[in-house]
């Protein structure tokens, strides 16, 4: 079959890109860098309504990917008839070692590892993400241990960071066609039980102080602070996301700082450009421990480290903590095509 590209493709209608992942896999990154990418290009595939991406980090909607009720749902006058690309589940390749049992450290529960078993099997390709964090054997044990549990996925390392096989990754996701497959099995009962021992997160805090400060210095501050006090009450994160805009910046412009597990280094990944008087901090948590247990930790870890800037108050201005819900498929199909 011809391969999608910018000169076949409908005007007007898109070319879906279905990209998942388990918290803290790298899905943010690796959009935003297959955006560039394409606008770099400087093709139709950037000048032209031609490309969505839709990332989802643990739910199946029905089995074997979510692409088929999407399809669906959008009906022909949403996307092309050109061939869909394949499904792409990102890992995180230590989160990954531990998961398979290829290296002691922290983990989750066995229910919670159920679903980060079942989003693999609804890939059409399996990409280690962040690989230049693993050695050239640990990354082979890897890769091995994915294809003996799941021996028809594709399956393929790549790095945002350094750039490592995003050139092909790229390419398979715009001219690849999703292979068929049969509608996988899930047990509701223990993929809800996961996802209930599942806490989230969401809180919005207004900074200011009445001498500027270092937003990144902050925020690595603050990061640090969290993950001690969930390491003390055995809380597994999953991710933590932590992002400060001031008052003063332009629109669009944060610090950021990102955390994956409980014994990874808190990461900067965006920085402002100059110090900080007043401005809004949005934290996003997701661990395995109870949603109440997430707030007094961030509570506490925000108040802890503002005190350690004589000036500065922080006033919350929103928290919900909950746990998701029972998941309730809407559709549910044998085959995926």
């Amino acid at each position: 079959m011809e391969a999608t590209t910018a000169t076949n493709i409908t005007k007007g209608k898109a070319r879906y890109i279905m990209i998942g992942g388990f918290l803290g896999a790298g899905k943010t990154t690796a959009v935003a860098k297959l955006a560039r990418r394409l606008k770099d290009e400087g093709s139709a595939w950037a000048s032209s309504p031609t490309i969505r991406v839709a990332t989802w980090w643990t739910r199946p909607c029905s089995g074997p990917t979510a692409s088929r009720p999407f399809r669906i749902r959008c009906g022909g006058f949403m996307v092309t008839t050109s061939p869909w690309p394949p499904v792409s589940v990102l890992v995180d390749p230590v989160r990954a070692l531990r998961a398979f049992g290829l290296e002691s450290g922290g983990s989750f529960s066995e229910k919670v590892i159920y679903i980060y078993t079942k989003q693999l099997e609804e890939a059409d390709l399996i990409v280690i993400s962040k690989c230049d964090l693993l050695d050239e054997a640990r990354l082979v044990s890897l890769r091995k241990a994915i294809a003996a549990k799941f021996p028809l996925k594709a399956i393929m390392a790549v790095s945002s960071r350094s750039g490592t096989n995003l050139d092909e990754w790229f390419a398979r996701l715009t001219s690849e066609e999703q292979a068929a497959g049969t509608a996988m099995d899930v047990d509701y009962q223990v993929y809800a039980d996961g996802e209930a021992l599942l806490g989230w997160l969401n809180c919005t805090v207004q900074i200011s102080a009445r001498r500027v400060f270092d937003s990144a210095r902050f925020l690595e501050q603050l990061a640090d602070e969290a993950q001690r006090r969930l390491q003390a009450q055995k809380a597994e994160i999953a991710h933590l996301k932590m992002t400060l805009s001031s008052d003063s910046s332009l629109l669009g412009e944060v610090a950021a700082v990102s955390l994956v597990r409980n014994d990874f280094v808190p990461e900067l990944s965006l920085k402002l450009d100059g110090p900080v008087e007043r401005g809004q901090l949005i934290i996003n948590l997701r661990a395995e421990a109870a949603p109440d247990l997430l707030a007094t930790v961030v509570r506490a870890a925000v108040a802890s480290t503002a005190e350690a800037y004589p000036t500065m108050t922080a006033t919350l201005e929103h928290l919900e903590h909950f746990r998701p819900g029972r998941p309730q498929p809407t559709h549910r199909f044998e085959t995926a095509r």
